[in-house]
């Protein structure tokens, strides 16, 4: 008898893969060549890991930005009218809710140096890299992943401090695109436009709301504004309201730039009690009527320095910048799209944290917490496999999620698991502070057909296999009073049955009596109905569950196949 949780294999009778069961509690095993043929079937596992599913890497693409070119991540609300509704948020502008962005930009000019200079208004923030910069390799989609997902945790984080006496009641989420801008001509194009469609979004909501306070229905206050322009717009606030328009406040009427500057400092007193000044870079909010302008933009010289100078003043934008601006780049029709996403220096945030190594469990069911979320947010999202700090996610195979649009699909998703990992993070580690926010990056990619989508699901369970392997042999060997260069040569070279050995041998450890959750990784998919056997417990159907189960046989996927949608 083996105890715990193992392995059981049988030949289909109806199809010609191989099954593999996971069932908890005891079972026979029925021969010594059952075992050995499992033994061996653990064995192939890092060869197929290096062979037969590897093959699937060779569907992603580069989308590095090349350099001269300035890179832009501009980020937005995502659905943020409902957001800044169901939070009671003032309107036209709530001043507590644009500086809470204005904090969050804040942290992500101090996250990531390369970012030189930022502008932002209402609920979106463009972030400039300096022409130099490589970082992440300039791979766009790990760029404009990482930064929405910061910036969504930051949000969360900060929350209370905004608003102490106002829930928090959903995690936001924001969508994000790099702007490719290929001279500091075209920059200066591209902060001008949105800084005047900040000037025409206040200028129309401060009307709008103006007159909806007044008794005015939606319906009868967009028809009085329709097609008015800017002069009859002042006009209509001063006439009726008293209003004029150019004295509201700075930050609602032309929106916050933050950049790096050097200011003057008290670092210390001397023995008199005088104050020590030095100067420092610090990041500082301006507010100006025209950012693009070159009487603002070189006169800093740590923005003309690393972005370059403005010869001229701009005046109309040309279209064909705007629409540079404004493009997307589309996944491919029909394909099935997975949306991966890993966490950004999660062995420094593990260890900060105090996690459980090789595997803590309450960290892990955090991710399978958030996992759930998305599928719940995001219908297209059909299923969702996940180990240690990364998720793929599904999206059924005809989706039109975002246009298909990849930017949007990845850092709505990267954005949107962030934020509820921040959100949730007290209900799995309730005694244990979060020291600082997460992030994750993440990547789409497309895999043409059926098989190759289960390939690919399949390499990242053997990955799980064989990284948990290696970590928990690895971390018993530390524990065990080696140290990390000493475990890591000790375990060099060796294959699975010599590190099932090891663990046997000297810690009494037999790998597949480890929990589930640690050796297969998790899935997280809708219920089709009541699936006894698969589930614990009554299940509703449409309901999202998180199993641990086998995916690399095809058998599985022939027994839900509700799941993909495939017959």
């Amino acid at each position: 008898m083996i105890n715990s949780v193992g392995v059981v294999r049988k030949e289909a009778e109806n199809c010609n893969c191989l099954q593999v069961f996971f069932v908890s509690g005891s079972f026979k095993v029925d021969s010594v060549e059952a075992k050995k043929k499992e033994e061996n079937f653990r064995e192939t596992l890092r060869d197929m890991a290096n062979s037969k599913y590897e093959y699937v890497k060779s569907f992603e693409l580069e989308d590095e930005v090349m350099l001269p070119n300035l890179m832009v991540v501009r980020i937005d609300g995502r659905d943020f009218s409902r957001f800044s509704q169901v939070h009671e948020f003032e309107k036209p502008n709530d001043e507590t809710a644009l500086n809470l962005m204005n904090s969050c930009s804040a942290a992500v000019l101090e996250e990531f140096p390369d970012i030189i200079f930022a502008y932002g208004y209402s609920d979106e923030y463009s972030f400039v890299f300096k022409k130099t910069s490589r970082f992440y390799q300039r791979r766009a989609s790990k760029i404009l992943s990482f930064v929405a997902s910061f910036f969504a945790a930051v949000y969360v984080t900060k929350w209370k401090e905004f608003f102490p006496q106002r829930k928090l009641l959903y995690a936001p989420s924001f969508s994000s695109k790099v702007v490719s801008c290929a001279s500091a001509e075209v920059l200066q194009a591209y902060l001008a436009w949105r800084q005047q469609d900040c000037h025409a979004n206040n200028q129309y909501d401060t009307c709008f709301w103006m007159l909806v306070k007044s008794g005015k229905s939606v319906s009868e206050t967009q028809e009085i504004l329709k097609d008015t322009q800017k002069q009859q717009k002042n006009e209509l606030l001063f006439q009726k309201f008293g209003i004029n328009y150019k004295t509201l406040p700075e930050l609602f009427r032309q929106g916050s730039c933050l950049f790096k500057k050097k200011v003057e400092e008290t670092v210390k007193h001397d023995e008199n009690g005088n104050p020590v000044k030095r100067l420092r870079r610090k990041a500082v909010f301006v507010h100006s009527e025209n950012i693009a302008g070159r009487s603002f933009w070189n006169e800093q010289p740590s923005l003309y320095n690393d972005l370059g100078h403005f010869t001229k003043d701009i005046g109309k934008i040309e279209p064909d910048f705007i629409r540079s601006f404004q493009f997307e780049n589309k996944l491919l029709p029909l394909t099935w799209v997975v949306v991966r996403i890993d966490g950004c220096h999660f062995h420094r945030f593990s260890d900060v944290h105090e996690f459980e190594k090789p595997n803590d469990e309450q960290a892990l069911k955090l991710m399978n917490s958030c996992a759930v979320a998305v599928l719940e947010e995001f219908e297209d999202i059909h299923f969702a496999y996940g180990v240690s700090d990364e998720y793929s996610f599904v999206l059924k195979k005809e989706s039109e999620l975002y246009k298909r649009q990849s930017s949007k699909i990845i850092s709505a998703v990267a954005s949107f698991f962030t934020s509820t990992y921040v959100l949730q993070w007290g209900e799995f580690f309730p005694h244990k502070e979060l020291k600082y926010p997460p992030s994750f990056d993440g990547r789409a990619v497309c895999y043409p057909t059926y098989n190759i989508l289960l390939d690919y699901l399949a390499w990242r369970q053997v990955d799980c296999h064989i990284n948990n392997q290696y970590n928990t042999c690895f971390w018993m060997l530390v524990k065990s009073g080696k140290n990390k260069t000493q475990s890591q040569d000790y375990l060099k070279g060796t294959q699975t049955r010599e590190k099932n050995e090891l663990l046997s041998s000297q810690f009494g450890i037999e790998y597949n009596s480890l929990p589930v959750i640690f050796r297969m990784g998790s899935s997280v998919f809708r219920l089709k109905e009541a699936e006894n056997g698969v589930v614990s417990g009554k299940k509703l159907e449409g309901e999202v569950v998180v199993d641990h189960c086998n995916i690399i046989e095809r058998c599985f996927w022939e027994e839900h196949l509700h799941i993909l949608s495939y017959s």
